[in-house]
Formats: C-alpha cells, sequence, structure tokens
C-alpha cells in the first residue's frame, strides 16, 4: 500500500458514490484513504432522499486531526454543500496543506437531479478553491456553470477548460461524458499540454459515482508521484473497467464495480 489521500467529502448510503466510492477507488490503486465527511446523505440509486449537513468547526477538526497524524500525499474534494463549508475546507487546507496536492471535484448536482452544492455558493467554489486546485476535473455542465460559457460541442469543452485554466486551475480535466456521441472525450489542459483523451461510450445505467470515482483515482495517483496526465490516464482506465464491469445493482443509476483494478499500480 502506497499514497495517502485524504478525501474531504460527503456521505453516501448507498455506497456508489462520495465516501464510499473514494474509498473503494483508492484501496483498488494500493493507497490508503482518509476522510473528512462534509455531510450525511440518505440515498441510493434512484436518488438523494435527504441531505444532514455536518457542522463547519467539526469538518475543520476532522481534517486537522487526520493530517497531523496520519498525513496526506494527496488531498481530493469532492461534495461541499455551503458556501460555508468551502471557506471552512479552504481555510483548514491553507493552515495544514498548502504544499500537498489538491483534486477539486466540483459536485454541484447528483446523478438524480437532487442540488448538492447551494446555488449562492458556486462563487465561493470559484474564489477559494479553483486557484488552489493541481487538477480541477468538472464534467460539462459543472464546466459551464462555472465558466458561464455553453458547452455542447468537444470545441466547446476544450475552451471551457481552457478558461478554467485561465481562472488558476493548474491542470483542468473537462469530462465529456454529458456530450454525444459513440466515444467520449475529455479534455485536459495544463501549462504546457492539451490531450483530448477518448474511450468508448458504454450503454450502462451503472453510472452512479463516476466523476467521485475518477476525481479520487486521480488523487491516489498524484499521492503515488504520477505526473498529472499519466495520474488522469491511469484513472481514466480505472473507470472505464469499473463501468465495464459493473455489477448492475439497484433500480436506478447503478454502482460501478469499484473492486477491479489495474496493474502495474
Amino acid at each position: 500500500m502506497r499514497g495517502r489521500v485524504l478525501i474531504v467529502a460527503g456521505s453516501d448510503s448507498g455506497g456508489g458514490a462520495g465516501i464510499q466510492a473514494d474509498i473503494k477507488a483508492v484501496t483498488a490503486l494500493d493507497g490508503f484513504a482518509a476522510t473528512a465527511i462534509t455531510a450525511l446523505t440518505a440515498q441510493d440509486t434512484l436518488g438523494v432522499h435527504a441531505i444532514h449537513d455536518v457542522p463547519p468547526a467539526f469538518i475543520a477538526q476532522q481534517i486537522a486531526v487526520v493530517l497531523a497524524d496520519l498525513g496526506a500525499d494527496a488531498i481530493k474534494t469532492g461534495m461541499l454543500p455551503t458556501a460555508a463549508v468551502i471557506a471552512t475546507v479552504a481555510d483548514a487546507l491553507a493552515t495544514y496543506a498548502r504544499a500537498i496536492p489538491l483534486v477539486v471535484d466540483p459536485v454541484m448536482v447528483a446523478k438524480g437531479g437532487a442540488r448538492l452544492l447551494a446555488a449562492d455558493a458556486t462563487q465561493s467554489l470559484i474564489a477559494r478553491l479553483l486557484p488552489r486546485a493541481d487538477v480541477l476535473t468538472p464534467n460539462a455542465p459543472e464546466a459551464a456553470a462555472l465558466t458561464g460559457l455553453a458547452i455542447a460541442t468537444r470545441a466547446d469543452l476544450i475552451a471551457a477548460a481552457k478558461q478554467l485554466r485561465a481562472m488558476g486551475a493548474r491542470a483542468v480535466l473537462a469530462k465529456g461524458g454529458h456530450l454525444p456521441g459513440a466515444t467520449v472525450a475529455d479534455v485536459f489542459v495544463d501549462d504546457a499540454r492539451l490531450e483530448i483523451l477518448e474511450s468508448p461510450r458504454i450503454e450502462t445505467r451503472s453510472t452512479h459515482g463516476t466523476g467521485c470515482t475518477l476525481a479520487s483515482a486521480i488523487a491516489v495517483g498524484l499521492a503515488q508521484g504520477l505526473d498529472k496526465l499519466d495520474a488522469v490516464r491511469r484513472a481514466r482506465a480505472y473507470v472505464h473497467e469499473a463501468l465495464r464491469t459493473a455489477p448492475g445493482y439497484g433500480r436506478g443509476h447503478g454502482p460501478l464495480n469499484h473492486a477491479h483494478t489495474v496493474r502495474p499500480f
């Protein structure tokens, strides 16, 4: 086991997304996962039925004690439901984790449609966490919300990824799964590279937690010393196989097969 990842995100009682998916993905890729839970959800494959907020001071305490004792080689943020939580997490990272690589998954809406980020919190995310992100991983709707751009084509996605880089993120993986076509094309951009990463679309309803899983798989790659683009490539391969071999559980958007892994780690 190598590579410590602190995951700051919400809990999914259904086990397909959130903290549960994050822990499974990091473990499958031979890393060690620690957590700071930002919200509790009553959730299954059909949707989010209720959200119970975690007090911001307790979120900060989770981050502080984990980093003081166990440490981390990378950090990943997921569901940060309010502007107050975003500010708390940003302050804690500035205090305890200034030099640790950070993957920011700007979670806004659950697969079933429930809003996981308060409408007034987007600007807080842009101001406080986006400039701190070593890798930012928005899907197309999230990239549109963050940039104000309409995204309907691959060219639009490229433009949004470039704008997010200009807004401060060190690297951006803009995910194209919401765009039509038999091929899923994601856009990676950093200070020196622009890469289009393609894979065949897998027709499945078992897509719950793909964003959480991908971001955590990237984070463990960074924790293990991989270059950003190499970490992204390995994470995409992991998620592709986890989708392809999904168990088919639930009556809605089912979970991935997180137990699948890729070698070499």
